[in-house]
């Protein structure tokens, strides 16, 4: 994976942050206002974990984020629970009788990239159909998914698909995300 060294990563670095990707999810809470205080987050592929960090930061202490990821995190927090594990082979229901219901689940994953567009696409995809599933069996109603994919021709299908679990879906590309990147994250609104 390609680390980018620009303004965003050594801001990052500065406010103590692992990775440049805070930015993304901060400029997202700004626009949609989906982390408040109190809330219970799932973060999935959370490492090196600065979308975590941020997340409990806004959500206080009276709030909770659960990370999980097979890579450890680089933060910590007192309402931070870390579970090593791979998303792929997460069973909701176990979530769901640990932690009860969150009110936003939160996936930054992407596949390792292979250089073809198309195929890191469907990758890209599959990875967020993966979290979507578990979002849907543990977002409580009116919850909120946030996830990240890449362009390509499968993203409108999927944004539909996911159109069926949520009231509103909305393609969000940040300032901070390089203007390369193909990167683009879904603001899902409204669990039904």
């Amino acid at each position: 994976m390609k680390k980018v060294k620009d303004h965003y990563f050594y801001k990052a670095k500065k406010e103590g942050y692992p990775a440049r990707s805070i930015y993304k999810l901060k400029e997202a809470n700004e626009k949609y206002r989906f982390l408040r205080p109190g809330m219970v987050v799932l973060d999935l592929g959370a490492a090196p974990g600065s979308w975590t960090k941020y997340a409990s930061k806004v959500v206080g202490r009276q709030g909770r984020v659960i990370a999980l990821d097979l890579h450890g995190l680089k933060v910590n927090a007192p309402n931070i629970k870390y579970m090593k594990a791979d998303v792929l082979g997460v069973e909701p229901g176990e979530f769901y009788q640990r932690f009860g219901r969150f009110q936003v689940v939160l996936s930054d994953m992407a596949p390792r990239t292979s250089g073809r567009k198309d195929l890191d696409h469907y990758r890209s995809i599959e990875l967020a159909r993966s979290a979507l599933h578990i979002a849907i069996q543990v977002l409580e109603p009116g919850g909120i998914f946030f996830c990240k994919v890449f362009e390509g021709e499968d993203l409108p299908g999927f944004r539909k698909e996911i159109g069926a679990y949520f009231r509103s879906v909305r393609l969000f590309k940040p300032k901070s995300s390089r203007t390369e990147s193909v990167e683009k994250f879904l603001y899902c609104q409204g669990r039904e």
